[in-house]
């Protein structure tokens, strides 16, 4: 061996040159590697590689065609394993309903003959207020429009896991959007209509949501609920479960109240401690009746990374994804602390906080069709709202927030202009100029290697070497030994499972002189992508004038395993048939598989290693 080189270059040039793996001019006849003498064509190369490397050579989340086990295998490789769904009284709070400043609930009244299941008031310090045989109104009514208005003991669990937190909601609703004194609106019946589920990845800004199926009468949250996916790859029986639990028609479009690049909107009616009483924390009811801190306060900017994960939701919502956008509120009073979009949390989350009705300057008529109906959900809600949770009632909590003190209205502090808020407004809806500052709410997928999109994860100590052949392997003179380390750190995940690397190969003769190649000598950055693959066996194939091995996981990564934890760098290895004499020129760059409507993503730094094989 008379030569081993390795450089690193970034954005070598594209030049086609000479390599001996490539088709003919008509594209489908294999012929030998150029200089015959090498005695290797297509075939042989590509079945000796993957033979001896094909068990690491897989792309992640492709174990099934299934769309809710694709959906879970993609969650698992972005956000890690995902906890079982708990709705247990042991793990899970239940979201109170109040009525007048009081907390309701539904038990049988020891009163009455018969003891029939009535409402229940009782005041903060405990004592019993009254009885009721119905709600019709509530203090904090649901603002989804799709939910129970005033209903009572759904429940809520929250698990953290390092910077990924997961919220499982088991909501109790009925058809008609009311509530009846019957048995399944009590705390202790497990029977809950809707089922919803959100990740949340608080450093990367990566969020996931789904739903139970909408053809189930209901949900029992006696029982846990499997992650959709699985556990793992070869969980047959968690998958199958899942496949008939979770919505495969993602028909709750999750991600246009989620908006506001956190993993919930907090509003009255989810009964934060410090949202919805007239002294907010300091209010005997936040802590007599509120979920306290359950959902932690995290701000975020309009700057931060938000992405939706999950290749069939987002193919859905692909044209919504696109067009949703931040705004910032020219009139300074809203969005200095939060984030609000052109989506829900602009134009039905903000519109309830001010208590105002949404307006468009001049409307076009789709706007105006769609303006029209958020008034009319509005005025169905603000139809259940007690008289006592208005400003003219005793409970002073609607408008729930207001300029300068926020949700803070122990102070009673002036509402919002009607000139601000048409001005705000009119850019909620979109309809707005530059005063409102537009930008995208929806970042795009990093590539590898992109700092400047947060991912800093760099292959290290890239080396190259010549070993000797198996005595088995007739094909091949020798070996070319490809090493390198990474470690997918993006959003600190120790499973993180999204990126793999491609390796683009070009054989030329050894020149006379012995020196080192040029940059344009490699194969190109873009017959290292998938463009122009063709694939010969599995994973290895032809890419313009390369050989390509795709989709190389770390060594050890069996195709279709799950990622052994890890916070250090992964050993990653390549063998490729060699044929003495030859010179072997190397292009590897990682790839990020997004899990939504872009695809793949590359680096773009290349990654240029080369070996001179001499026998002599």
């Amino acid at each position: 061996m008379r030569h081993i080189g390795q450089i690193l270059i970034v954005g070598a040039a594209v030049v086609a040159l000479t390599f001996g793996l490539a088709r003919n001019s008509q594209g489908s006849d294999v012929r030998p590697v150029s200089g015959g003498s090498l005695g290797f064509d297509e075939a042989s190369f590509a079945e000796a590689v993957q033979r001896w490397n094909g068990s690491f050579l897989w792309e992640p989340a492709s174990a099934s065609g299934d769309t809710i086990t694709r959906f879970g295998d993609e969650a698992r490789a972005v956000f890690g394993p995902i906890p079982d769904g708990d709705c247990s009284e042991a793990v899970a709070k239940t979201i109170p309903l109040q009525i007048d400043g009081n907390i309701v609930d539904l038990k049988p009244n020891p009163g009455k003959a018969g003891h029939p299941l009535e409402f229940e008031h009782r005041n903060v310090e405990g004592e019993v207020v009254k009885w009721t045989r119905g709600v019709a109104r509530c203090d904090k009514p649901s603002l989804t429009g799709s939910a129970t208005y005033c209903g009572l003991n759904s429940r809520l669990s929250r698990v953290e896991n390092g910077n990924v937190e997961w919220l499982f909601l088991c909501r109790k609703s009925s058809p008609s959007l009311e509530v009846e004194p019957i048995a399944y609106w009590q705390r202790s019946n497990p029977k809950f209509a809707l089922f919803g589920v959100i990740g949340f990845n608080r450093s990367s800004g990566e969020i996931v949501f789904f739903d139970g199926r909408k053809d189930w009468g209901e949900f029992d949250w006696s029982q846990k609920f499997v992650p959709p996916g699985g556990h793992s790859y070869h969980d047959s029986e968690g998958r199958a479960e899942a496949e008939a639990l979770y919505d495969p028609t993602f028909q709750v479009q999750c991600s246009a109240c989620h908006d506001n690049k956190s993993a919930y909107v907090i509003n009255p009616n989810i009964q934060q401690a410090r949202v919805g009483y007239l002294a907010g924390n300091h209010d005997p009811r936040a802590g007599a009746f509120s979920l306290g801190s359950l959902l932690p306060a995290a701000p975020r900017s309009r700057s931060t990374p938000f992405r939706v994960i999950g290749s069939g939701y987002t193919a859905i919502y692909r044209v919504d994804l696109e067009r949703a956008m931040t705004v910032r509120d020219p009139t300074g009073n809203c969005t200095e602390c939060h984030t609000l979009t052109t989506q829900t949390t602009g134009q039905r989350f903000a519109a309830d906080a001010v208590a105002r009705d949404p307006v468009i300057a001049r409307p076009k008529r789709s706007q105006s069709l769609r303006l029209k109906a958020e008034q009319r959900k509005l005025r169905e809600i603000n139809s259940h709202r007690t008289e006592w949770a208005s400003r003219s009632g005793g409970g002073k909590i609607h408008p729930w927030m207001v300029p300068i003190d926020g949700n803070d209205l122990s102070t009673m502090p002036p509402e919002i202009s009607a000139s601000d808020w048409s001005v705000l407004s009119n850019c909620l809806w979109g309809a707005g100029g530059n005063e409102c500052s537009y930008a995208p709410l929806y970042t795009s997928c990093p590539a590898p290697e992109a700092a400047m999109q947060g991912d800093n994860s760099q292959p290290k100590d890239l080396s190259i070497a010549v070993v000797r052949s198996p005595g088995a392997e007739a094909i091949a003179d020798r070996v070319v030994r490809l090493n390198w380390r990474y470690l997918n750190s993006y959003g600190n995940i120790p499973q993180r499972d999204d990126v793999r690397f491609n390796v683009a190969v070009r054989s030329t003769e050894i020149p006379t002189s012995g020196a080192a190649p040029s940059p344009r000598d490699y194969p190109g950055l873009e017959e290292a992508t998938d463009k122009n693959f063709i694939a010969i066996d599995g994973e290895t194939g032809t890419s313009g004038s390369a050989a390509l091995i795709r989709n190389v996981s770390y060594f050890g990564h069996s195709k279709f395993t799950e990622p052994v934890p890890s916070k250090d760098m992964r050993v990653f290895r390549l063998d490729l048939p060699a044929q003495c004499n030859r010179r072997y020129l190397v292009r590897i760059i990682p790839k990020r598989f997004c899990f939504d409507q872009s695809g793949i993503t590359y680096g773009q730094a290349g990654h240029l290693l080369y070996a001179d094989v001499s026998c002599d």
